[in-house]
Formats: structure tokens, C-alpha cells, sequence
């Protein structure tokens, strides 16, 4: 049986969960299964036919005891509740509230998944959850490299089990979900995840002395010896986090970490896995909008102009992750030098510490 956690009121997971074709037969059937009083705030953004009214709440409330509504702005984001977006809308969290808003793309492709992780990521950072459920096209692919980035946790529904296994096959491809289950696995992993960050969080209160022996050397040794990464210069609060994220997943308690440290010096697949995590590759095109701002109107323009005709300009993205902003700053230089009319040869090389990340930047994809 599992162990529900009371919730604090500061403290609590938010859940985003996405879905369009086959959602409602998956949502049925999580919220079916997940004890009512989970402590957990959840907000499903369903694709909705934008001219008819919704009966997602009214259905799903036959499942769950939690308090389900559609969302409406200003509503208070509260644990043991589902929100619900309303046709036609885009829905997002800020300064613990619900907010409504325009789409964004008043025709074609639409995004609302994406939009609301974006702001939960930036809301609640390692508290926000996305789920992403049976569904067609790529929404939510984007966003949660957004919730991956602030330390959150990702899931994808088997896509071997989805009705419809876009949404979720085009997740997993992104390289940022850490767990890919069948949907009658979800309930349980969000509930665990929730109690182990719980535990992390009552750990690190700074109330408490710790006189245990440093761990955190040892496991950077084990990574520099046993994988190609060396992360003795990156900043120890980041990794403590995300190395005691990735014991919550494995299913071990934040207090037993010499236990976790057994682990790894045994299991090269956890060792990998925890590499990946501290690699943190997220990225996205014009990534930081004010530099490439400044790139594209101070920085670009004089380089294009000063450069000699008759040498390649070269540019070197060090740690380009999947080529994202390599393929950015292409367009930048591309455009300045077509605009300028001079005729240089542009070189660009990227380079990155992840190989995985490096082959999908190879595809050009």
C-alpha cells in the first residue's frame, strides 16, 4: 500500500499533465488510480475543440474525489485538486494562481502544453511534473525541456500503450524524459517521487548539522573515472540537487547515501544515468532572447563588416548540446552577411561533452 504524505502548504508538486486524441480513456484511468489525497495539484491541458464547450471536468469527476474545475484566471493553485482548461484558451501558473490567456497562434499549429510548462517550470522549478499522456503532434516536447532544466521530473505513457502515440513518442525523443511507463505505473511513481522530495527538502533544512562524511567527492570521482565526464568545476548545490533527484527516482532514501554510493559503483547503467542527469542538456533556438539580441545588433554586424574577404569568419559553439544555437547563430551570421553583401565563407564548429547530444545536433533535424 502506498504512503501518502500530508502536504505542507508551501511545498506541494504541481502536476502538468497533456493530452489530445485518446486522453480522456488515459486520464479515466490515472486519476482512477491515484489516491485522492495525494497532496499534489494537477492541471490537464486536454486539446479542445475550441467552438464547444468542455465536459472534461463533469467526467472526470466521476473518477476522483479530488475537487475537479476548469480552470478559470485567478484561481489559486491548490493541492488534491485538478484544473482543467477551457476550450479555446491557454492556460498558465504564476505567483501560485491560474492565469488564462489568448493563444498564442491565432490559426495553424496551436501549443497550450508547452505554454503551460514553460510557466510552471519558472513558477515551481523542481516542484513541477509533466506527465504527458496519449495524444497526436509534438505538444509538450518543447516545454518540458524547460521543467527538465529547473530540476522537475518528466514522464511520458508508454507509447507502446497509448491510443494515440504521438505526443509521447515525440517526448521521448527529445531526451529529457527520465521515465517512460505504462500508465497504471504513473499514480504510483508520482507519489513516491513526491515523498522522496519531501524527505530531500526536510534533509537540507539548515537547521540541521550534518556530521556525516562528504559524499559528494567520491561520487565525482566515480564519475570522472568510470565515465568521460568530469564535473569537479561545476557548482555544488547543482549537483547535490540533481544527484539526490536521481535517488529519488532509483527508490532510495536521501538519508542512505551510502547505499545510493554502493549503487553506483555497481551499476554502470545508474552511473550513466546520473551522468546524464548532471549534464542537463536544454536547449532551444534563441535560447536567451536579450543576447541574441545584442548578438544581432552589436556583435554579428561588426564581425560581417571588419572580416577580411578573402579568410573564413570560424565561430566555435563549446557546448553546443543538440545544436540548437548552433544552428541560431547560422542564421544570425547568415543573414547579416547576405544583408551586408559580402561574400565570406562561414565556418561554424560545435563541439559538447555529451555524444548522444552531439549526434542528434549532427541530423540537423
Amino acid at each position: 500500500m502506498t504512503t501518502v504524505l500530508p502536504h505542507g502548504s508551501e511545498d506541494f508538486p504541481i502536476v502538468g499533465l497533456g493530452a489530445s486524441a485518446g486522453g480522456l480513456e488515459a486520464c479515466t484511468k490515472l486519476f482512477s488510480a491515484l489516491p485522492s489525497d495525494n497532496g499534489m495539484a494537477f492541471i490537464l491541458v486536454q486539446h479542445l475543440d475550441p467552438t464547444h464547450e468542455s465536459m472534461m471536468a463533469e467526467l472526470l469527476a466521476h473518477h476522483t474525489s479530488m475537487a475537479v474545475v476548469q480552470a478559470t484566471s485567478g484561481m489559486l493553485v491548490e493541492p488534491n485538486h485538478l484544473f482543467i482548461i477551457p476550450p479555446g484558451s491557454y492556460l498558465s501558473a504564476s505567483n501560485g494562481a491560474l492565469h488564462l490567456s489568448e493563444p498564442e497562434a491565432r490559426h495553424g499549429a496551436r501549443l497550450p502544453f508547452d505554454f503551460l510548462l514553460r510557466s510552471l517550470a519558472e513558477e515551481y522549478g523542481e516542484r513541477a511534473i509533466c506527465v504527458i499522456l496519449s495524444g497526436t503532434g509534438a505538444d509538450g516536447s518543447l516545454g518540458l525541456k524547460a521543467v527538465k532544466e529547473k530540476g522537475g521530473l518528466v514522464i511520458a505513457q508508454d507509447p507502446d500503450e497509448a491510443a494515440f502515440d504521438g505526443m509521447p513518442r515525440n517526448a521521448i525523443q527529445t531526451g529529457a524524459v527520465d521515465l517512460v511507463l505504462p500508465l497504471a505505473s504513473i499514480p504510483d511513481a508520482l507519489i513516491k517521487f513526491h515523498r522522496r522530495m519531501a524527505l530531500t527538502r526536510e534533509s537540507a533544512a539548515p537547521h540541521e548539522q550534518d556530521t556525516t562524511p562528504d559524499w559528494l567527492p567520491e561520487i565525482i570521482d566515480l564519475l570522472r573515472k568510470k565515465t568521460v565526464h568530469d564535473f569537479r568545476l561545476y557548482k555544488e548545490g547543482t549537483l547535490r540537487r540533481r544527484i539526490e533527484r536521481r535517488m529519488a527516482m532509483a527508490s532510495i532514501e536521501t538519508d542512505d547515501i551510502e547505499r545510493y554510493v554502493d549503487v553506483l559503483k555497481g551499476d554502470d547503467n545508474e552511473l550513466a544515468r546520473l551522468a546524464t542527469d548532471l549534464l542537463i542538456n536544454v536547449t532551444s533556438f534563441f535560447r536567451d532572447p536579450k543576447v541574441f539580441d545584442a548578438l544581432r545588433e552589436k556583435i554579428v554586424p561588426d564581425l560581417v563588416r571588419n572580416h577580411a574577404i578573402d579568410q573564413p569568419l570560424r565561430i566555435w559553439i563549446a557546448g553546443c548540446s543538440t545544436g540548437e544555437e548552433t544552428y541560431s547563430l547560422a542564421m544570425l551570421f547568415r543573414e547579416k552577411i547576405t544583408a551586408a553583401k559580402r561574400e565570406i565563407k562561414l565556418q561554424i564548429f560545435a563541439s559538447d561533452v555529451d555524444a548522444d547530444a552531439v549526434a542528434t545536433a549532427r541530423e540537423g533535424l
